[in-house]
């Protein structure tokens, strides 16, 4: 039988403050945000929301900090883990998070203009986000030798 030990979180929701992106002392690229998400309403008529908190690295943690603001629509796709940790009084204190693999975006160009004021392409004059990670130059990118029909294959 096949084992089920993972937990996959998928949250819809708000961002609720801008993303914080920090930089690990290993040069590691994290970012730290909260995401409101509405659960149905009760038999007395209120709205709820919970209020998810949710953690990405590198390529991911980028994109979210760019293009991701207070208030934009989001949807995230990751595994929940669990923290625990001792405050300097001794409490023990536990969270439950989400580390986000995927990012998409929910709201239409003109919808998070709108309500943000901020326009994903715009940071970049109209052109798309590529990381730093993806961008070769002559210098840096690999080598290929020719191999010709004559030559046998190494494998």
């Amino acid at each position: 039988m096949a084992s089920f030990n993972v937990a996959r979180a998928y949250i819809g929701g708000r961002i609720t403050q801008d993303p914080e992106l920090k930089t690990t002392p290993s040069g590691i690229s994290v970012c730290s945000f909260t995401v409101a998400v509405n659960r149905r309403a009760g038999k007395d008529g209120d709205n709820k929301a919970d209020f998810i908190n949710c953690t990405a690295w590198r390529q991911t943690a980028e994109f979210i900090s760019r293009y991701f603001k207070k208030a934009s629509s989001i949807f995230v796709e990751g595994t929940l883990q669990q923290r625990s940790w001792e405050t300097q009084d001794g409490q023990k204190r536990t969270v439950l998070e989400v580390q986000v693999d995927n990012a998409h975006f929910v709201d239409s160009k003109s919808e998070m203009e709108e309500r943000t004021g901020f326009s994903p392409t715009a940071q970049n004059g109209g052109a798309a986000y590529v990381p730093d990670a993806y961008k070769a130059t002559a210098e840096s990118a690999p080598k290929f030798e020719d191999v010709g029909d004559d030559q046998e294959l190494p494998f």
